[in-house]
C-alpha cells in the first residue's frame, strides 16, 4: 500500500499575517463659547430652583401665620375685618376739630356760639345742633378756646365757657373750663381775648359747646374766636 501522507518535499511556507494598527481619529474638543452657554444654562437653573424655593418658604409662612392669627382673634371674639379696617382708618386720623365762629342768629343773649363748618375742620367728630361736638371715642382729648371781645357789658363779666353733657338729650350740663377777660381803656380799639386750655377725659357720646353770657359782644372776624379739641 502506498504512503500518500509522506513526500520528501518540504511543505509550502506560510504566508505572514498582516499586523495593522487601527487608526484614531482624535475628537474635536467643544468650543469655548459652547462651554459658557452651558455654564449660563446651570446657573440660571440653579437661580430658578433657588428662588422657588425661597418664594416656596415665604407663601407657607405667611399663609400659616396669618392663619393662626385669624383663628385667634375668633377664639378671643375680637371685632369682625370689617370693623378692624375702621379702628385703624379711626386710628390713623385721631379725632380732631377746629372750628370757625358764625354770627349768631340772636346776638342780642347769652347762648352757644355757633360755627361755620364751611370753613372747619372735623375729622371723625360729629357736629351736632351748629354748637356741639359729640365725641365719638373714650380717651383724654385737648379742649381749648379763644374768645375775642369786641365790647364790654355794664355789669356782666367778659368770660367763655366751655359746657359738657353726657349725651344729646341730658340736660344736666356742667361748666369744665372757664376763661375771662377785661377790656383795657388804653387800648384801641378796645377788645380783650379770653384763651383756655386743658386735658379732659371723655367718654363715647359726650358733646362740648362753648357758651357766653353775651353774644352780641363777641368779635365774629376769621381767626378771632375758634373753638377746638383732639384726642391725645
Amino acid at each position: 500500500m502506498i504512503n500518500t501522507y509522506q513526500t520528501s518535499l518540504a511543505p509550502p511556507p506560510v504566508p505572514p499575517r498582516s499586523r495593522s494598527q487601527p487608526v484614531l481619529i482624535p475628537a474635536s474638543l467643544p468650543s469655548r463659547g459652547h462651554n459658557k452657554v452651558l455654564i449660563r444654562f446651570l446657573v440660571g437653573v440653579v437661580v430658578l430652583h433657588l428662588f422657588l424655593s425661597l418664594a416656596g418658604f415665604f407663601y407657607l409662612y405667611y399663609h400659616e401665620h396669618m392663619g393662626n392669627r385669624f383663628s385667634t382673634e375668633g377664639k378671643d371674639g375680637s371685632p369682625s375685618s370689617e370693623k378692624q379696617k375702621m379702628d385703624k382708618q379711626d386710628t390713623f386720623y385721631k379725632p380732631s376739630a377746629r372750628m370757625a365762629v358764625q354770627k349768631a342768629e340772636k346776638p342780642n343773649s347769652s347762648g352757644y356760639l355757633q360755627w361755620d363748618t364751611r370753613h372747619s375742620v372735623l375729622r371723625v367728630i360729629n357736629y351736632y345742633e351748629q354748637s356741639w361736638l359729640t365725641i365719638p371715642q373714650d380717651g383724654d382729648y385737648y379742649i381749648y378756646s379763644r374768645v375775642t371781645f369786641s365790647k364790654e357789658h355794664s355789669v356782666k363779666p367778659l368770660a367763655s365757657l366751655v359746657k359738657l353733657r353726657k349725651h344729646a338729650a341730658d340736660k344736666d350740663v356742667k361748666d369744665i373750663m372757664k376763661a375771662y377777660c377785661y377790656l383795657s381803656s388804653t387800648k384801641n380799639p378796645h377788645m380783650c381775648t379770653a384763651s383756655q386750655g386743658d386735658v379732659i377725659t371723655l367718654e363715647k357720646g359726650n358733646q362740648l359747646g362753648l357758651w357766653v353770657q353775651d353774644l352780641s359782644l363777641v368779635d365774629y372776624e376769621e381767626g378771632a374766636t375758634v373753638f377746638g379739641i383732639y384726642k391725645l
